[in-house]
Formats: structure tokens, C-alpha cells, sequence
């Protein structure tokens, strides 16, 4: 037997809220490509992938 579910939200956001939203998004995807380049940067000098 297959019974349906359902959700409904909704959220108010002010212009300080998602302007603090965008700046936390943006520290992750910087956080996020500092660490590649890190993790990668060793790789490249000791020719792992040759």
C-alpha cells in the first residue's frame, strides 16, 4: 500500500539575512577551492599521477 506524503514551507528572509546567506556560501566555496588547491598542490610536485 503506497500512501502520499506532502510538504509546504516557507521562509522570510530580509535583505541583512540574505546578504548573510551569500557571505556564508561564499566563505564555504572559498574555503572549499583553497583546500583543492592545497591537496593538489603536492600531487603536482611529486608526480602522483604519472
Amino acid at each position: 500500500m503506497s500512501k502520499n506524503a506532502g510538504l509546504r514551507a516557507s521562509v522570510d528572509v530580509s535583505s541583512g539575512g540574505l546578504l548573510s546567506i551569500a557571505a556564508l556560501v561564499s566563505s564555504i566555496l572559498l574555503s572549499t577551492a583553497v583546500l583543492v588547491h592545497v591537496a593538489t598542490r603536492g600531487a603536482r610536485s611529486k608526480s602522483l599521477w604519472r
